[in-house]
C-alpha cells in the first residue's frame, strides 16, 4: 500500500500526542518514517484518496497537534509515496535541504490573504475618480437612458476602469502587508480575486500583520480582504520528491 506523508520532522521530535487520527474512513494509524536524521509523519494512504472535508481536516489536525511539540515541515493535502522506503530514500537524499527548512521555518507561521472587490463599493470608487464616465452617465441620462450603443460603451469603460482598479488594489494590497511579513507567495492569478498571497511571519508577531490588514480595510472599504491563519507554513515548503499529490 502506498504511504501518505503529512509533514517532516527533526528526528528528536515527540512525534503525535495519543488519540491523533488520519486520513481515511476508518482513520488510518500514524507512524513515523526515518532517515537522514529526519522523521516523517506518514500513514498508509487510502484507495482513491480525494480532498473530503473530513480528511482535509484530519491533514491539519495532524500538523497542527504535530506543530504545537516542536517545528514541522507540512505536505500539501494527497502527497502520496509509493511506499515508507520511497520516503526514508527522499530523507536521505535531500536532508540538508529539510534542515535548513525546518531552522528557517521555526516558530513561523503561514496566514494566506485573498482580495476581492465589493461590486457596489468599487462602482462608487471609480465612479467617484473617473471624470469621463460620470460625464458618459450624464449623457446617457439626458438623452433619457441613451441608446444600446451608449449603454455598451458606458458598460465597457466601467468594466475597463474596475480591472485597472484591480491590478492597482492588487499591488497596494502587496505594498501594505509584505513589509510585515518574512516572505511572500503568490497564488496563480484566478477569477474571482484580486489578489492571493501567503504570507510568512513569527508565531510571536503576526499582530503586526493583522494590524496592517485592519488598517487597509478601513482605508479601502471596497476591498474585502479575507484571512485564514495562522497555518502551517504550507507555502514555504517543497514537497518531498517521493511523493505526487492528488488533486
Amino acid at each position: 500500500m502506498s504511504t501518505y506523508v503529512y509533514g517532516i520532522a527533526d528526528a528528536g521530535h515527540p512525534g503525535l500526542p495519543d488519540g491523533v487520527e488520519g486520513i481515511g474512513s476508518p482513520a488510518h494509524t500514524l507512524r513515523t518514517v526515518t532517515g537522514g536524521g529526519l522523521i516523517a509523519l506518514v500513514s498508509d494512504a487510502p484507495e482513491n484518496l480525494r480532498p473530503k472535508r473530513r480528511d482535509l481536516l484530519a491533514h491539519q489536525n495532524v500538523l497542527s497537534e504535530a506543530g504545537a511539540e516542536g517545528t514541522v515541515l507540512p505536505m500539501r493535502f494527497g502527497s502520496v509515496a509509493a511506499d515508507d522506503d520511497a520516503v526514508a530514500a527522499a530523507l536521505e537524499e535531500r536532508s540538508e535541504h529539510y534542515k535548513e527548512r525546518l531552522t528557517a521555518l521555526r516558530d513561523r507561521v503561514e496566514y494566506n490573504i485573498k482580495a476581492q472587490h465589493d461590486d457596489e463599493a468599487v462602482l462608487h470608487t471609480v465612479m467617484a475618480e473617473n471624470a469621463e464616465l460620470r460625464a458618459m452617465v450624464t449623457r446617457n441620462q439626458q438623452a433619457g437612458g441613451g441608446s444600446h450603443e451608449d449603454k455598451l460603451r458606458l458598460g465597457e469603460a466601467v468594466a475597463g476602469a474596475v480591472q485597472q482598479r484591480e491590478a492597482r488594489d492588487a499591488a497596494a494590497v502587496r505594498e501594505a502587508l509584505e513589509p510585515h511579513a518574512e516572505a511572500l507567495s503568490a497564488a496563480p492569478e484566478s477569477t474571482g480575486w484580486v489578489t492571493n498571497l501567503s504570507f510568512l511571519t513569527g508565531r510571536s508577531s503576526s499582530a503586526q500583520l493583522l494590524e496592517a490588514v485592519e488598517a487597509f480595510r478601513q482605508a479601502n472599504p471596497h476591498v474585502v480582504l479575507r484571512v485564514n491563519g495562522p497555518l502551517p507554513p504550507y507555502s514555504f515548503v517543497e514537497e518531498t520528491p517521493a511523493a505526487a499529490e492528488v488533486g
